[in-house]
């Protein structure tokens, strides 16, 4: 997707044919695997995505539980938040003063939960629009709550030649449900020798930086990382593309510098 923002999608995938590597900064951020010396790795490691926030009904309406432990490792902080294996939860719901179900499992009345979101989501709108109906529970019931409310979708077969659908060939499959929240960590271990090669408009000519312009300047590797994540909300990333699936949108984020190591 980067590539493709950039105008030079020949510079992803396996690069067998490719032209114009050097001063490339896609090259330069992801990579490249060659037969020969001039393959280089990425400056770029990219994290697996952890659920943060997963909606679940409840008799309050929708609700978004989470942990203590997920919220701290994404950054919040003062995350004040009572909870127990047994059914003691706490929650942001304020006037609400009776037994929570979350789907079918009934829970304790919670207890009031308050936290300092990162500074970069704190004026978010998509954020202070479920801030007010956080649940946190505990890792065990987190796991539960999420395992049992998993969207159950169900799809047949189609025969291409018919039309018609295969006979047996009914399946299932669980899918993660809108409006879930998901963070991952993203690290920057650039230790080459030659600088990154900022642009700040697209590949035309068979030239970097000489197409129209970006929208956005690149002076180093995470503004390409971040230019590709944000087109993952109108191109969707994975399987099943076509069904809707994939489809994220890039809200906010936490930049940590590591002195004398990595960003």
């Amino acid at each position: 997707y980067a590539a493709q923002r950039y105008g030079k999608p020949e510079a992803s995938g396996q690069h067998r044919d490719l032209k114009h590597k050097d001063g490339c900064p896609i090259i330069y951020t992801f990579g490249t695997a060659s037969a020969d010396e001039s393959g280089v790795a990425g400056t770029v490691s990219v994290g697996d995505a952890r659920l943060l926030f997963f909606p679940v009904q409840s008799m309050a309406g929708p609700v978004w539980v989470t942990t203590q432990e997920l919220l701290e490792w994404a950054g919040f902080t003062e995350v004040n938040a009572a909870w127990t294996e047994s059914g003691v939860i706490s929650s942001t719901l304020a006037g609400w003063k009776e037994p929570l179900n979350l789907s079918w499992l009934r829970l304790d009345t919670p207890k009031p939960l308050t936290l300092r979101p990162p500074g970069a989501l704190k004026d978010d709108k998509c954020y202070q629009a479920i801030s007010a109906r956080l649940v946190a529970i505990s890792p065990k019931l987190f796991g539960q709550i999420v395992n049992n409310n998993l969207e159950v979708r169900t799809s047949v077969s189609i025969n291409w030649k018919t039309g018609a659908a295969e006979e047996h060939m009914l399946f299932t499959y669980e899918a993660i449900p809108r409006g879930a929240w998901l963070f991952s960590e993203v690290v920057e271990d650039n230790y080459r020798n030659k600088p990154f090669p900022a642009v700040t408009r697209c590949f035309a000519g068979g030239v970097e930086d000489s197409g129209e312009g970006l929208g956005e300047s690149w002076s180093q590797p995470l503004d390409v990382l971040k230019s590709g994540l944000r087109m993952i909300e109108y191109l969707g990333v994975g399987g099943m593309g076509t069904r809707g699936f994939g489809r994220m949108k890039l809200l906010a984020e936490a930049v940590t510098v590591v002195v004398g190591g990595a960003a």
